[in-house]
């Protein structure tokens, strides 16, 4: 196998100076789960990465970049770590003739991504984010660590700020690059969703822009955007004039969308659908549970229309589509001697998404139990956008309600009594609620934002049925 990088390679798309003869296989910026043979990034942030040096040099690393002198090691010396990183993804770039296709919105970008990777890796050598790795190093480490024989390269890319997406756009210049919703989400950084809008179409910055590129297969920007949005006007608008070169698809439940949902079916299995995506009429079988998934298949198989993939291969591929932790995992776990069907949607909330978890959860014919964290993020309307979750519970006819943290308050607050089951200040105190008010048969779905500790919660949970497990092998 060849190398990803060389210390010539590497010098050469940094400026850095190589220090010593070395090749490496991968990049890490976590001496954690570093690897053998792998690159070692320092960034800056609570710590400095720096520090850390000889720690990846113990587990192995095959080079490490540093800002400061190395005589006696493989090393890599730049005078900014953060941008070498930077420079080597541009340099990936340049080198390959991948497909690049990225994907932002507020709502559901981590779950396109997954599901075009899927589509991607049945068509075709494929490289993608891992996790949620769409930040200002997630994606560069990510594009850095692409090898150069790549076919589709996949990326998320996410923003709590305007300009971020301006700038990883010109890092990765996507061929494809899709906007999946607009939601209320970071409302706290910006004054509206209008605004928060325009941030997205950020990544129509430099669509197209290959220049350098060698033996680039698309040529110009494709852009897919939500035709059902009411901020579809603003988005192609932004697009066109970021990039006279782009072509504009849509995905929705409009009549004149370019990948139309013509019907959709949920049970508690998954869901069906039939799609007509540029003309051709498909059935679509996921594996997955919620409207909001058929929404993301319709975005995925658009999107691998556009980049050359035979929609029956793409729709073959979507029924083996894996959960994504933390997004609609489902699990059936034995808690005190009790059986409860648990969905995990533990990884981040905004009100768009929340509507469509609680949908989801409404779906079960058992006892049905929200348990809800705080929406983070929302800035001055905060408070409203939690207590107006009461209607999309009562519409899904969630029996029982817990909710944790401080803005949840708000919901507890107008709960009728007959729903609410408690408020607590912290997901232990949540769990313990939770503990002494499960029924066999119970399902339970867990949601919040990531600082909301809904996350840590659904672990306990899970500990909880290891502990029972670990009794029977007793």
């Amino acid at each position: 196998m060849s190398p990803l990088w060389t210390h010539k390679d590497a010098a050469k798309a940094t400026g850095g100076q190589a220090v010593g003869e070395w090749s490496i296989n991968g990049l890490s910026i976590d001496t954690r789960s570093i690897e053998p043979g792998q690159l070692f990034v320092p960034l800056k942030d609570i710590r400095d990465g720096h520090d850390f040096i000889p720690m990846a040099y113990e587990k192995g690393a095959g080079a490490v970049i540093s800002e400061h002198e190395v005589s006696d090691a493989p090393a890599l010396v730049v005078g900014d770590s953060l941008k070498a990183l930077e420079d080597l993804a541009i340099a990936s770039r340049k080198r390959s003739n991948a497909v690049r296709i990225a994907v932002t919105g507020s709502v559901g970008k981590t779950s396109v991504k997954e599901m075009i990777a899927t589509i991607c890796r049945a068509a075709g050598k494929t490289h993608a984010s891992i996790k949620s790795f769409n930040n200002h190093w997630g994606v560069p480490l990510t594009l850095a660590g692409m090898p150069q024989d790549t076919e589709y390269g996949v990326f998320e890319m996410g923003m709590n700020h305007a300009g971020e997406l301006a700038d990883l756009s010109k890092i990765v210049s996507p061929n494809i690059a899709i906007i999946t919703k607009i939601a209320q989400a970071h409302l706290a950084h910006f004054n509206s969703v209008e605004d928060i809008a325009k941030a997205k179409a950020e990544i129509f910055t430099s669509m197209g822009n290959n220049a350098g590129d060698e033996n680039i297969l698309i040529r110009g920007g494709m852009a897919v955007l939500p035709a059902d949005s009411p901020h579809y006007p603003i988005l192609s608008e932004v697009a066109e004039n970021m990039n006279t070169n782009i072509e504009l698809y849509t995905f929705g439940n409009h009549g004149i969308a370019d990948a139309r949902i013509i019907s959709s079916q949920q049970f508690t299995s998954g869901s069906r659908a039939q799609m007509e995506i540029l003309g051709e009429v498909v059935d679509v079988e996921l594996p997955l549970i919620g409207v909001h998934w058929v929404e993301n298949a319709c975005i995925a198989l658009l999107t691998a229309r556009l980049a050359g993939i035979g929609l029956e291969m793409a729709a073959n591929a979507l029924k083996t589509q894996g959960n994504i932790i933390g997004r609609g995992e489902v699990h059936v776990l034995i808690i005190a001697g009790k059986s409860i069907t648990l969905i995990d949607e533990s990884y981040n909330a905004n009100p768009e998404s929340m509507a469509a978890a609680i949908a989801v959860l409404g779906l079960s014919s058992d006892r049905k139990i929200a348990v809800l964290g705080d929406m983070l993020e929302l800035g001055e309307d905060e408070a409203a956008l939690h207590s107006g979750l009461l209607e999309r519970l009562q519409d899904a006819k969630i029996d029982q309600v817990l909710t944790c943290g401080a803005l949840m308050k708000n919901l507890q607050d107008v709960l009728p009594k007959s729903m609410n089951a408690g408020w607590t200040s912290s997901h232990e105190k949540c769990l313990a609620g939770l503990l002494n008010q499960v029924q066999d048969g119970d399902t339970i779905m867990v949601k919040g934002s990531n600082a909301s500790g809904m996350g840590k919660l659904v672990a306990a949970l899970k500990l909880h049925n290891k502990k029972k497990e670990l009794a029977h092998a007793l």
